[in-house]
């Protein structure tokens, strides 16, 4: 547990990719397979069980520490991490306690809190408080209560791995795709440099688009390039593999129980296919959006009446795999040209859009659920100017450009994909409160809800955690500090004396917001230094921006 304490630190402490990938090396070089597996396990974003709530953790820590409840809720305030809060205001722990290994730590404290009683909740809690040390106690804390995160991406990981195992980085993301049960075992074949992929459920490393930020027409000839729509769905890749059938989102989410239409649809695929794709909730000839789509995303199961009311549909725009041979290496215009080849229908048509794509079908249970994302055919960039301009109308974010000859890449390096999407949704809104960030920044208050008048009240629409430089960042602090109305733990409500401007990318309904509504990526824009608070946005004018419903679906 001390050797992964300090690797957490160690990747806390730096925002540089090469020192966290050295540090990364150095760990799994020198750690046992025990514990590297379950380091990997929980660097790699696996599922965290709670197993025991923060309320019974403060309490406790406060009786061990000798001090007052609202002391301890006040140095949270002031710290803004409760792991790290915990661990600062309790006792050191006996100094002759030996160090276990995270393995062990994790099977012997973590796994029995989850089905342990109160009282041996507690039991298990102080034995590790004693036997741990501080900077020990900070990452506990954080798992045993499922907030676990760090830094570190799952790519960082990957080049770490495949730098000890010498094999190339691709190869080791693919490795660690879908790899469910991370047993020492399972990490040792990892690292053979020998070892083939044979697990027939197993994704490839999804290929990324990073943001077009320049003009266009950088890019040389459109000739060179394909345009499609960037659809607002899920990310997905669609599995048939003998007996296989499985959905994987982006995420590295198996998905198939939420989505068994996709899943019935798949039998239609040749053997050994694996098509990477957008997962859209589509209805009565018109798509439904992402809101409607989360409902069905990552449920067990799936009642009836909300297959019906939000059924999905998968269009694919590129094929990773047929007959059981890996395509990636092969240019995109290649790989485009087998998915036509298998005959699913265009999605909307040839002219590409989404109204007509099951128009085709007359009966429920005969609609297609497998399409072919459609080219965007245009002769130069302004006529692919012109088509993003109608995006949000066709319920598309905007658009994406691929390079026809490229190869399907892992992550997101930069020149072949890029997502042009159209100018976000902007609005004015007033800052309402603030809470303390984490690791480097929770000594500062970073995190922001905003709101928007409606009628003579301001109500909160938006959270937003990016968008200033750190000088600003500082400055809003201070001013959190000085206006603070109320203190709720690390959450602090203040005068409504800032002005923002959000940018978001799509507003829909939404029945759990005071507001009515819910944003999609909020994210701040500038300080409007140059506006009154009661010349702030209203509630009226993010409702004119909410796209009309299709009159059969109230979603």
């Amino acid at each position: 547990m001390r050797r992964f304490a300090q690797l957490f630190h160690e990747l806390d402490a730096t925002t540089r990719t090469a020192e966290k990938v050295q540090s990364l090396v150095v760990y799994f070089r020198e750690t046992p397979a025990e514990d590297a597996a379950a380091a990997l396990a929980v660097l790699s974003g696996q599922r965290q069980r709670r197993g025991v709530t923060t309320t019974l953790l403060r309490e406790w820590a406060a009786e061990a520490a000798g001090i007052p409840l609202w002391l301890l809720e006040e140095s949270y305030a002031a710290v803004g991490d409760l792991a790290e809060t915990l661990a600062l205001i309790l006792p050191d722990g006996r100094e002759d306690a030996a160090s276990a290994g995270l393995a062990e730590t994790i099977a012997s404290t973590i796994k029995p809190l989850a089905a342990a009683s109160v009282e041996e909740k507690r039991r298990i809690v102080h034995d590790a408080w004693q036997r741990l040390r501080k900077d020990e106690r900070v990452v506990w804390h954080k798992l045993i209560t499922g907030g676990f995160r760090v830094g570190v991406a799952r790519t960082l990981v990957a080049r770490a791995l495949a730098e000890i195992a010498e094999v190339d980085p691709a190869t080791m993301a693919h490795r660690l795709m879908g790899l469910s049960a991370i047993t020492p075992e399972a990490y040792r074949a990892l690292l053979d440099t020998d070892a083939q992929v044979h697990d027939p459920t197993r994704p490839y490393p999804f290929f990324l688009a990073s943001p077009l930020d320049d003009a266009v027409a950088r890019l040389g000839d459109v000739a060179g390039w394909l345009a499609e729509w960037k659809w607002d769905g899920m990310r997905a890749q669609l599995i048939r593999r003998g007996d296989v059938r499985a959905i994987w989102t982006r995420g590295e989410e198996l998905a198939s129980e939420a989505f068994p239409e996709l899943i019935a649809a798949a039998e239609r695929l040749p053997d050994g296919h694996v098509l990477d794709g957008e997962v859209l909730a589509y209805a009565d000839g018109e798509l439904l959006g992402f809101q409607a789509l989360s409902r069905r995303a990552g449920r067990r199961r799936v009642p009836a009446k909300q297959l019906q009311e939000i059924p999905c549909v998968f269009v694919a725009y590129d094929l990773l795999e047929a007959d059981g041979v890996d395509l990636r290496e092969q240019p995109l215009a290649f790989r485009r040209e087998r998915i036509a080849a298998l005959g699913l229908p265009v999605f909307g048509g040839e002219g590409g859009g989404p109204a007509s794509a099951c128009s085709h079908a007359d009966q429920e249970d005969d609609r297609p659920h497998l399409f072919f994302s459609p080219q965007v055919v245009a002769t130069s960039w302004d006529d692919l100017a012109r088509a993003r301009e109608t995006s949000r109308q066709r319920g598309v974010e905007g658009l994406m450009l691929k390079r026809l000859d490229s190869p399907y890449r892992v992550g997101r390096p930069r020149g072949d994909w890029w997502k042009w999407k159209v100018d976000p949704l902007e609005i004015d809104a007033v800052l309402l409160y603030g809470q303390a960030g984490h690791g480097r920044r929770a000594s500062l208050h970073t995190d922001y809800t905003l709101g928007v008048w409606d009628g003579d009240t301001l109500v909160p629409v938006a959270k937003a955690y990016s968008g200033l430089t750190d000088a600003e960042i500082a400055e809003v602090d201070r001013i959190i500090r000085q206006t603070t109305r109320e203190r709720h733990g690390p959450v602090r409500v203040v005068e409504p004396t800032l002005v923002f401007q959000i940018a978001f990318d799509a507003i829909a309904m939404s029945s759990r917001h005071k507001s009515g509504v819910a944003m999609r990526f909020p994210r701040i824009a500038r300080w409007r230094r140059d506006k009154r608070p009661e010349e702030a946005g209203r509630l009226d004018q993010l409702r004119a921006l909410l796209p009309p419903l299709p009159p059969s679906r109230a979603l």
